[in-house]
Formats: C-alpha cells, sequence, structure tokens
C-alpha cells in the first residue's frame, strides 16, 4: 500500500527551488508544473495543424501551392 502526499511548493524562491531539485532526483516523486495563468484554458493545436495553417498562409500570401 503505498501513501501519496500532494505538496504545492512555491518555487519563487532560492529555499523552494532548491527543495523542488532536491526531490525531483527522487525516482519514486513525479513532479507536475501548472500552466501559467496566460496561457491556461487557451487553444492548443497539433503539430500538423500549425503546419497546415503556415502553408496555407503562406500560399495566400504569394499565390503559390506549396505544400509542407
Amino acid at each position: 500500500m503505498s501513501t501519496t502526499v500532494i505538496a504545492h511548493i512555491n518555487a519563487s524562491q532560492p529555499l523552494g527551488r532548491k527543495v523542488v531539485c532536491e526531490i525531483e532526483n527522487k525516482r519514486t516523486v513525479k513532479t507536475e508544473y501548472p500552466l501559467p495563468l496566460e496561457i491556461a484554458g487557451k487553444q492548443w493545436h497539433t503539430v500538423d495543424e500549425v503546419f497546415a495553417m503556415v502553408e496555407k498562409k503562406i500560399n495566400d500570401r504569394y499565390g503559390t501551392n506549396y505544400k509542407i
């Protein structure tokens, strides 16, 4: 039986960063970093979707028919 502990560490201070570095080196520790508030909840695109958008913009701007 394993016990799970969830700890919130303020990594903006030097002591917090030191604690995070020490526990990240343990094999049984799993760290998760939340997304910054500026990008949390926004739409994400796959690599294929990004390339399709770039392809469309290039072709529209220069009147070409390139396939990436």
